[in-house]
């Protein structure tokens, strides 16, 4: 239940627009919508801060375009979809003309609510290659309220360049370092600075890092103390970790 529907609810009980038995028949309502093929959490900004967010990998381009509407018609926060296609990117924006479509990140965006921003949160990403990952995971740490830095291209095979970052890096509350190949930039950023460090494995790499899986290892592996990681590629998880952190500041 939102606290500003319940809120709503409320006021119109105090002025007699609403009884008892029907406040009762409201609160008796399911907190998701059926849509046949899901059910939409209508429940979870309240529970967990943030709306639903739309996986759109395995999804077809009318069950994300419907279900980015039900959100839209029946939630009040921000909206978020991964994974997103061009192609179901422009069916929403047919009847939600504002929905942003972040092509590299493959995210799609609506900003319902402004909010002040906290921040920082840094995502450094070892190579160009991975900024579709980091893109996930600034657009998504942003949405949801924070202030972003985004520091790119500044892996192990040239370190001065995240050298020249070092301010930046020293600014921010918590790190969001996305690397693929041999992994290693989240053990070197880890054994510099004492923040909260999010490590997040890409599948860019030649046959040897599996898939991911080669970087994966390696950051589970850190020797830096403190490194936390998240699945191959998942930024949009890494950025939740870190948004949660930065919001307890």
């Amino acid at each position: 239940m939102e606290n500003a529907r319940l809120k709503e609810w409320l006021q119109r009980y105090k002025v007699g627009e609403l009884s008892e038995a029907e406040i009762l028949a409201l609160l008796a309502k399911p907190s998701y919508a059926e849509l046949g093929f899901a059910k939409v959490d209508l429940d979870r900004e309240n529970r967990n801060g943030f709306a639903e967010v739309v996986y759109g990998e395995g999804k077809t381009v009318a069950q994300i375009r419907e279900i980015v509407e039900t959100l839209y018609e029946k939630s009040q926060g921000n909206i978020l979809a991964t994974r997103c296609s061009m192609e179901a990117a422009y069916a929403v924006q047919k009847v939600i003309p504002e929905a942003e479509y972040h092509e590299l990140a493959k995210v799609l965006s609506i900003y319902k609510q402004h909010k002040a921003l906290k921040g920082d949160i840094a995502v450094v990403s070892a190579g160009t290659a991975d900024l579709p990952v980091a893109e996930e995971a600034a657009l998504t740490a942003e949405i949801m309220g924070n202030r972003v830095r985004r520091i790119y291209d500044v892996g192990v095979a040239g370190i001065h360049r995240l050298f020249a970052k070092e301010q930046e890096l020293q600014a921010a509350r918590v790190l969001i370092v996305v690397a693929g190949m041999d992994g290693a930039l989240p053990s070197v950023v880890g054994g510099l600075l004492k923040k909260p460090l999010i490590a997040v494995p890409t599948d860019i790499g030649y046959g040897a890092n599996f898939g991911g899986l080669a970087p994966l290892l390696a950051m589970l592996n850190s020797c830096a103390a403190g490194v936390s990681v998240v699945n191959i590629n998942n930024g949009f998880g890494a950025a939740c970790a870190a948004s949660r952190i930065n919001q307890l500041v």
